[in-house]
């Protein structure tokens, strides 16, 4: 199966250096050279991350950035093929209307809707949307919402009353075509008994290939017990560059641009979250900023300051390629990355480490052989001589 490549679209702003926010601690980015999250600014990342060759990009959800649905609506737009992997937030909207509201994007859209559930990792934020359910609740609803949006889906009168779902006559005038892929994180029981039933693609963040070894065998497991076979992905950061050398040097570079008291703060608060993949990313660093390579070009600095995903793939292009096969050997198929900025790490993935990927036969551009080739100078080959001007 060739492999498929998503980027992000921080609608929470940009810069050169980490930036940090989600899952509850939200950091202020006063870095030179910040940039905020303007429609301008995203279309030119997701315009370039569709030229590159990524098939989709990931919009991060919460209080502390743009709102991911009226964002994508617009920046489909101004791109042609890229998809859009939106938040789906069981508790924050009723199935009928999320089942409603994907089937218009994916026609207004063309067919360029994924969707990505969000149960929600922390109560906090769940109680200042209005949701005051506790985190075992919320998974057992998320279960009754993908129920009843499933049956919606398709087609069906959908009558439910479950413990925490509860609809009437239920039904779309015009299902989505195709119904649009779910995309599923967690680390929990919970977790995993929802997306077994659910998820079209399983993800999880970046931990070093044994512990993901046990995830994708732990969800597989789950998953055939329901009759179904998902498949798996992976979110990470990525620093690529023409060197080994370079890369590290870049890593470095954001790592001494980090306050240590602003470390102690974002760590303190991360250590109260509720989120079992949350906890296990910060094991990978104990809030040190030693040892932070845990694993062959896998750093973990990112997360000393952001919530989420907190690991990098750092190396040489062809480094950075070796770990990313690594990791489809376990059954990894599709990648979810990101870096900083935004806009320039997506040109130093997309032009160093997809064409190896590419020569390998694991990937192939998803517009075809035209968009992904190499500029030349007219005549520079040849003798042929250029035309007059008329």
């Amino acid at each position: 199966m060739s492999l498929t490549f998503h980027w992000f679209l921080p609608t929470y702003g940009d810069s050169r250096y980490l930036v940090g926010g989600g899952h509850g601690v939200a950091t202020t980015n006063t870095a030179t050279g910040s940039r905020p999250a303007t429609l301008a600014y995203l279309g030119q990342i997701a315009r370039s991350a569709e030229q590159l060759g990524f098939e989709g990009a990931l919009t991060p959800t919460g209080a502390w950035c743009e709102d991911a649905w009226l964002s994508t609506a617009m920046l489909a737009e101004v791109t042609e093929r890229l998809k859009f992997l939106v938040a789906f937030r069981p508790g924050l909207l009723s199935p009928t209307l999320g089942a409603q509201m994907a089937a218009t994007f994916q026609r207004h859209s063309g067919k360029r809707l994924l969707l990505n559930v969000v149960t929600g990792g922390e109560s906090a934020e769940q109680r200042a949307y209005g949701d005051f359910l506790d985190k075992d609740a919320r998974y057992a609803r998320c279960d009754e919402f993908l129920h009843v949006v499933r049956g919606l889906w398709r087609g069906e009168r959908v009558d439910f009353e479950g413990e925490h779902v509860h609809v009437e006559g239920a039904e779309l005038a015009r299902t989505p075509d195709p119904v649009p892929a779910l995309y599923f994180g967690g680390s929990s029981p919970a977790a995993g008994t929802v997306a077994a039933k659910h998820a079209d693609v399983y993800l999880t963040w970046g931990e070093p290939p044994q512990k993901v070894a046990e995830k994708v065998e732990w969800i597989r497991a789950l998953a055939a017990e329901q009759g179904r076979a998902p498949r798996f992905g992976i979110r990470l950061h990525v620093i690529s560059r023409d060197t080994s050398e370079q890369a590290w040097a870049e890593a470095r570079r954001l790592l001494d641009a980090l306050d240590p008291a602003t470390i102690s703060r974002v760590q303190e608060g991360l250590g109260r979250s509720e989120s079992e993949g949350q906890r296990r990313m910060l094991e990978l660093h104990g809030g040190s900023t030693a040892n932070l390579e845990i694993y062959p070009n896998l750093w973990a600095g990112v997360g000393l300051v952001r919530g989420g995903a907190g690991t990098a793939l750092v190396g040489s292009h062809a480094e950075v390629a070796e770990r990313i096969e690594e990791y489809h050997a376990l059954g990894i198929d599709e990648f979810v990355l990101s870096g900083h900025p935004h806009l320039e790490e997506a040109y130093w993935f997309g032009e160093g480490v997809l064409p190896i990927l590419e020569r390998k036969g694991l990937w192939r551009h998803p517009a075809g052989a035209a968009d992904a080739a190499p500029a030349s100078i007219p005549f520079a080959g040849g003798s042929r001589e250029p035309a007059a001007a008329s």
